[in-house]
């Protein structure tokens, strides 16, 4: 694997979206690579476009794809786009793949509307990683019985939260326990548009797009393999590889034989993730049927969980009243930022170097067949 040391590491993330947007754009044709920005219809906080920007290495009929996606959740992004400039920034990763037979599919800022205004949702108030069902022929969607319960002290009327409020929250912890608190809060819901983890009526512009793109790229290769980037669970700075698939042992198998034996799963509960639903490896299935599919998540921890969980609850809470005042504003999205980026030399180097590893792993995996 390439050494990047903490100094090296640290050019390669940025302070906002439309800075990432920027370094994205120079490391890919510095590489060599030509990128295709899809326009998001809305502006960024700071005015700025938004877009689902993509580039791809290596010849369009190549048997192997591997996919490398930031921003699914767009506060996250921050770590994701570092993650892919390191990469675009490696010609030993590039070579590897070019000897292996493999493309690479770089797709920046899957939701760079989240990414741009340190949101973890879509402009629909959408979890991206929900917004995977079947919406076209009306099935029943999943129920959350634990999240109905607990919906009105999840976003509270008021914040910070009063100590009735957060008392509701302990005390379905204290009944339930703490993993089924987690999950009633994260494996979706799509009930409660104005909650946390809503998975949508519909698809949102984030999932339209990204099916464009996967028809255009994934539709010629026999093998996909997949990294998408994420953060906000497990203990900082470490890079949890969450199987991210179908409950199929054989897909299993060779998630934890590319990447190894550490690949959790949430099906077994040795993933810090609960079971979820709507999930983003839904997109290689529907788009590109005719390859056999192999992803992980990348899951960088932050904070701790109830830190992070605050920081989302309040988030959603601001979104909810526009008319919040700016220092209490602030306060919230200075905590969304820390609690999905961790803005030291430190943590940078432990992405940037695990990142370089798993996707060389998917490399080798893809060329081995």
């Amino acid at each position: 694997m390439a050494s990047v040391n903490a100094a090296s590491a640290e050019p390669f993330f940025a302070q906002s979206y439309a800075e990432a947007r920027a370094k994205f754009t120079e490391a890919a044709a510095a590489a060599g690579l030509d990128v295709v920005p899809h326009i998001h219809p809305l502006l960024g906080r700071d005015g700025e476009q938004l877009a689902m920007d993509v580039a791809r290495f290596g010849p369009v009929d190549a048997r192997a794809l591997l996919v490398l996606s930031s921003a699914c959740h767009g506060a996250e992004g921050f770590c994701g786009a570092g993650v892919q400039n390191a990469l675009l920034a490696d010609a030993a990763f590039h070579a590897a793949a070019r000897e292996a037979g493999v493309a690479v599919l770089y797709v920046h800022a899957l939701n760079p509307y989240g990414f741009s205004w340190i949101r973890r949702t879509t402009q629909e108030n959408v979890d991206l990683n929900r917004n995977w069902q079947d919406f076209d022929h009306h099935l029943p969607l999943p129920a959350n019985a634990g999240y109905e319960e607990i919906a009105r002290f999840v976003v509270p009327p008021t914040w910070p939260p009063s100590a009735e409020n957060e008392a509701g929250l302990a005390d379905y912890a204290k009944r339930h326990g703490e993993r089924a608190l987690q999950a009633a809060l994260s494996q979706g819901q799509y009930t409660h548009p104005e909650g946390l983890f809503f998975g949508g009526h519909r698809p949102t512009w984030s999932r339209q797009t990204l099916a464009h793109v996967l028809e255009e790229h994934g539709q010629r290769c026999a093998r996909i393999g997949w990294i998408d980037f994420h953060t906000g669970l497990g203990p900082s700075g470490h890079g949890e590889r969450i199987f991210a698939d179908r409950n199929d042992g054989q897909a299993l198998a060779r998630a934890r034989a590319w990447w190894g034996p550490q690949v959790t799963s949430m099906y077994d509960g040795s993933s810090s993730s609960a079971e979820l639903t709507g999930l983003l490896y839904n997109a290689a299935y529907l788009h590109c049927p005719q390859a056999e599919y192999t992803g992980i998540a990348l899951e960088y921890g932050t904070l701790p969980m109830p830190e992070v969980m605050r920081a989302l609850r309040g988030d959603q809470w601001l979104y909810n009243h526009p008319e919040a005042p700016p220092e209490l504003r602030a306060s919230i999205k200075r905590q969304m930022r820390d609690a999905f980026y961790v803005d030291t030399r430190e943590w940078k180097q432990q992405v940037v170097e695990q990142g370089v590893e798993a996707a060389m792993q998917a490399v080798a995996g893809l060329g081995g067949k």
